[in-house]
């Protein structure tokens, strides 16, 4: 698919639905992406910043090499995930928890 001119919307109230297209290199700046939907996409590279990502829901998807920081993780919650390798602030999460369990053994996954 041949990259096309630069198409550009400014102060626009529209509802896309985009199929089978390539948008990489695209630049959103002050844009409501509220209850937008996203089902099979390529997010590799891509950088989120100043955002409001309250009441996500992620399932199934790869955040390998994802790094987070400045970020508000009050009530967030990760279960059922791969974690070899992950750490918090330096400190390796499986260790941690491998770590906690054996003081706490009657903890279990839920």
């Amino acid at each position: 698919m041949a990259t096309q001119d630069t198409v550009q919307l400014n102060q626009v109230n529209q509802r896309l639905e985009v199929t089978q297209s390539c948008l990489s290199y695209s630049t959103f700046k002050d844009v409501n992406l509220s209850n937008a939907s996203f089902d099979d996409i390529n997010f590799s590279g891509a950088s989120i910043r100043n955002a409001n990502l309250s009441g996500w829901r992620v399932r199934d998807v790869s955040f390998s090499g994802l790094q987070i920081t400045q970020a508000d993780l009050r009530g967030a919650s990760i279960s059922e995930c791969l974690l070899e390798g992950m750490t918090i602030d330096g400190i390796v999460v499986s260790e941690m928890i491998a770590t906690y369990r054996n003081l706490h053994p009657d903890t279990r996954l839920k």
